[in-house]
């Protein structure tokens, strides 16, 4: 990832995501999983939304695909966007994922071959674990609305 100056020339890709958690014993735990495509790193569930789909209905079908998880609750009042620039094949590209906040009573998920491995972790823990700015901001997000409901 680097920081630069989006042109028109420049290839862009959006993509939706998830934040998603669980509740066990009045702790909050989130999903974060280890990915291996276009890089190794920890960050949330995300995928490019595909055509004729809502931003909300790619982040459940994300969910669903990279994790196995149907989620029990949409958290309404949650929707944050995040931007970044990357590499790849010798090209800059533009970069911007929406994400949502889910809800989810399943503590075992059935992992993509996109995926190493997955934790669920606490909210300082999850935050430590992330790899990206970019995601970290949108879990201290996630985490204060959490704090209000």
């Amino acid at each position: 990832m680097f920081v630069g100056i989006y042109d028109d020339s420049m290839p862009k890709e959006k993509s939706t995501g998830a934040v998603i958690f669980r509740r066990e014993n009045r702790r909050v735990f989130f999903l974060v999983v280890h990915c291996h495509f276009k890089g190794d790193y920890w960050d949330l569930v995300r995928g490019k939304i595909e055509k004729g789909e809502t931003e909300e209905e790619t982040a459940k079908r994300e969910i669903r695909e990279e994790t196995g998880i149907e989620v029990d609750k949409f958290i309404e009042g949650f929707k944050e966007t995040a931007s970044w620039f990357y590499r790849w094949k010798d090209q800059n590209v533009y970069k911007e994922a929406v994400y949502f906040l889910f809800e989810t009573s399943r503590k075992e998920i059935n992992l993509s071959e996109e995926h190493l491995e997955y934790d669920w972790l606490e909210y300082a823990d999850a935050l430590e674990r992330l790899t990206y700015e970019n995601s970290k901001n949108v879990i201290k997000k996630a985490n204060e609305l959490l704090k209000s409901v």
